[in-house]
């Protein structure tokens, strides 16, 4: 029973991660990427006090956050602040179909940085996935066109690739905390708002928008900043096989494409595609990698 709740948690926060392409390109019709972070943070840190209370950890917050106050700090500057703010400005720059590819190699990244920052080896797998993963980002990037090295917004890459190294950062000093993943959730939005409402304040350009860029908003704070990463959380920790929620995954920047193309009538180009298997590929080869390492340990 618990494997196919695991199941049922995993499949839910797999699909709601593949809208998070499309509402971001809807909400940044309404908000600048600033203001979209701002009330992002706000429901995203709403919902994390209400599954707080509701597990009745909520009166533990202060008292992790006294513990490590410039560890919170460090984390709630990294994500959500700089990451947001990065990432929604690539989606800005780009389409969401080269945006949302380009960000799912965080992965890949997150094997580079392991090695410079926890000392882990890098291993010929690993290289491998390397040179699969950042290819797939130029064939994205270039539409194809990987001779001329033409892209559609060089900005707008950079960022989307910069968005890598600030969540794969985040992971890497997220493996130093011990306290409950929930809070330390929490305690990153609480701690980056401050940073953001002021950052929006002196920026200004905030008008009157109509609900549905309300609407659009609230719905990124739930489901790409709050909730999904708890039924990804209660997924993982229900199963006893974490490779095969783990693996699914790979089905969210599909179903992504797709929903880009249905809703907002996204062009998707076949080098997109290509690009995507070959990131995808990159990822399960880490995955392979990982599993036989395991299953190598006494």
């Amino acid at each position: 029973m618990n494997e196919r709740l695991a199941l049922g948690y995993g499949m839910g926060a797999v699909l709601l991660w593949s809208t998070v392409a499309t509402a971001f390109k809807i909400t940044l019709d309404y908000f600048s990427p600033v203001q979209m972070m701002v009330i992002a943070s706000t429901v995203s840190a709403l919902a994390l006090i209400a599954i707080a209370y509701y597990k009745n950890t909520l009166h533990q917050l202060k008292q992790t956050f006294i513990k490590r106050p410039l560890y919170y700090l460090a984390l709630g500057l990294i994500n959500p602040f700089a990451y947001y703010l990065v990432l929604f400005k690539a989606y800005d720059l780009l389409p969401a179909s080269q945006a949302q590819p380009i960000n799912y190699s965080w992965a890949i990244t997150l094997t580079l940085m392991a090695a410079i920052f926890l000392g882990q080896k890098i291993q010929r797998k690993d290289w491998i996935a390397c040179v699969l993963g950042y290819g797939g980002v130029v064939v994205i990037a270039t539409q194809g066109n990987i001779a001329a090295l033409n892209f559609t917004s060089p900005l707008g890459v950079a960022l989307a690739l910069f968005s890598t190294l600030l969540w794969a950062g985040y992971w890497i000093l997220n493996t130093k905390n011990t306290a409950d993943p929930i809070l330390g959730l929490l305690l990153g939005f609480l701690v980056s708002l401050p940073f953001s409402i002021g950052l929006s304040l002196y920026l200004g350009g905030w008008q009157s928008v109509p609900w549905q860029g309300w609407a659009a908003v609230t719905y990124v704070g739930f489901f790409e900043m709050g909730i999904t990463f708890v039924l990804w959380l209660n997924a993982l920790r229900l199963t006893r096989n974490t490779a095969k929620i783990s693996n699914l995954i790979f089905i969210s920047p599909f179903i992504s494409l797709l929903l880009l193309a249905t809703i907002i009538g996204e062009t998707i180009h076949p080098s997109t595609l290509i690009g995507l298997v070959l990131i995808i590929a990159g990822l399960i080869i880490q995955q392979w990698k990982t599993k036989k390492a395991v299953t190598a340990e006494p």
